[in-house]
């Protein structure tokens, strides 16, 4: 008998689930070298796939740039590889011999991750690589959309592993990626963690089916100008990262907070490089084509700004390379103040840093807590008071945001999975990578004794009242009685509640 389609979509999470289940067992058993070699020809595999994939995803999607999409998939073969190469995994991996604790790794199991149609051929690569390295088996479930390329991403993921060693089955990609799979494959009783990246409400499910979830919110990031700001850096960084890939990174900058005092100078700047500020008739053209009743409307995701204007009705120059419209307001009525995965920015006027400051809490709270936000300053006071008051898990200082939060140009460890903490409602605010796929042992030496008070023994009034008065008589140190003595010693013990 045929099954119907979600009948088959669940049936082949079930048989995937087994595979990798069976395969990680024989991952788990191999050396750090071995594992590193699967891994290391796994990115090597993933640098030489890079612009085809790159263009696959384009294609399908109709999302960003080719070029774009190969340097997306090229970070992952490099950058976090590069970060996670020498990272130890297996055994014992570190040794604290001072308090005499060994840490053990362990792997988590069997991973369901969850990839995006903004980023779905960097994402299956970074997925991939991180769960192996860590000695996990990884089912992935793209989104429909992207399901070509998330497929072949993972094809090409699974064949460099199994020629470098890794035993078949640890990498698998639904081809039915239905809503009904997707849950079958977050609850089902073999699935050990959920690692999910896509939009609230598929964040929300993984973190509601019962299993562990490295879940990541969505990023509507403010960057605040400040008066100390070297303008034309930050405007030159600003553009490249909010028009690269056509701004499909959750981390790329959504709205621009400036002070007032420098507002012509940089409006200015903006203008040379290409920005084009949309007049009163233009800005609410684009407004009603932003949103849908469900939130940001997909047809705007990741098009240049010519294709955004012509779905409005308008016209903007060729040379336009982002949409910027001033507004006053934050909130759900105010499409420009909302998450925008495209060239689009708004542009708030603040008075001062202290007003800049609540004007992107605002912006956060409407829709990015936990996620990031930029700040591009010259004065340490205000980037300080900037970093210890955000609710933002990153604070990108003087680069741009898509860059700074990925971990591409700033010191945070490199990752295409970036967490909002409790802010945004994830369970860990770090970029992402082996390390949290990781089970950790300990083992502990005793290395000093437990301080346990003996227990006292309860006092007998009597005895302790004859005891004395005895050795009292022998020494002759009263003219009493033995009797007269204990009397009077039972009365000072009865007083002093020891009876």
């Amino acid at each position: 008998m045929k099954l119907d389609s979600d009948l088959q979509a669940i049936q082949e999470v079930r048989n995937y689930l087994q595979e990798a289940k069976a395969a990680q067992k024989l991952l788990e058993k191999m050396t750090q070298p071995q594992i590193d070699a699967i891994v290391s020809a796994m990115a090597e595999a993933a640098e030489q796939q890079a612009e085809r994939l790159g263009a696959m995803a384009v294609k399908e999607t109709g999302f960003g740039k080719v070029a774009h999409k190969k340097a997306k998939n090229l970070f992952v073969a490099r950058d976090i590889y590069e970060a996670i190469k020498d990272m130890q995994t297996v055994g014992i991996i570190r040794k604290d011999n001072t308090k005499q604790v060994w840490e053990i790794a362990q792997p988590v199991g069997t991973i369901a991750a969850i990839i995006p149609s903004t980023n779905p051929t960097s994402t299956v690569l970074f997925k991939c690589l991180i769960a192996l390295k860590a000695r996990n088996a990884i089912v992935i479930s793209p989104h429909p959309s992207a399901l070509r390329c998330s497929h072949e991403s993972a094809a090409v993921m699974r064949a460099a592993a199994e020629r470098a060693g890794a035993p078949p089955g640890l990498i698998h990609c639904l081809s039915h990626p239905t809503l009904e799979a997707s849950g079958e494959l977050m609850r089902h009783k073999l699935t050990d963690l959920i690692l999910a990246t896509g939009g609230t409400a598929m964040v929300k499910a993984a973190y509601s089916s019962g299993k562990p979830a490295y879940g990541v919110g969505p990023g509507n990031v403010p960057v605040y100008i400040h008066r100390s700001a070297n303008i034309p850096s930050a405007v030159n960084h600003i553009l490249q990262s909010k028009t690269f890939d056509y701004g499909t990174i959750c981390a790329s900058e959504q709205a621009l907070v400036v002070d007032e005092a420098i507002k012509p100078h940089f409006i200015q700047e903006l203008q040379r490089r290409g920005a084009y500020f949309l007049n009163k008739h233009e800005k609410h053209k684009i407004a009603s084509i932003l949103m849908t009743t469900k939130g940001m409307n997909p047809q705007i995701v990741g098009q240049s700004p010519q294709a955004i204007a012509g779905k409005a009705g308008i016209d903007v120059p060729d040379s336009a390379q982002m949409l910027i419209a001033e507004e006053t307001e934050v909130g759900h009525d105010y499409p420009f103040s909302m998450e925008k995965l495209c060239p689009v920015l708004a542009l708030y006027t603040v008075n001062d840093w202290q007003e800049g400051c609540q004007r992107c809490i605002q912006l956060l709270s409407l829709g990015g807590l936990g996620h990031t936000l930029g700040i591009h300053a010259e004065d340490q006071a205000v980037i300080e008071a900037f970093g210890l008051e955000k609710p933002a898990s990153r604070i990108v200082v003087n680069t741009g945001t898509t860059f700074g939060g990925i971990g591409a140009t700033t010191g945070i460890f490199p990752s295409m999975t970036l967490g909002c903490g409790t802010f945004g409602n994830n369970i860990t605010t770090d970029n992402i990578g082996p390390q949290h796929l990781l089970n950790i042992k300990r083992v502990a030496f005793g290395i000093k004794e437990m301080p346990v008070p003996e227990e006292s023994v309860k006092t007998n009034p009597s005895q302790v009242a004859s005891q004395v008065a005895e050795g009292l008589i022998k020494t002759n140190q009263l003219g009493i009685t033995r009797e007269e003595v204990a009397q009077i010693i039972r009365k000072v013990l009865t007083d002093m509640q020891l009876s």
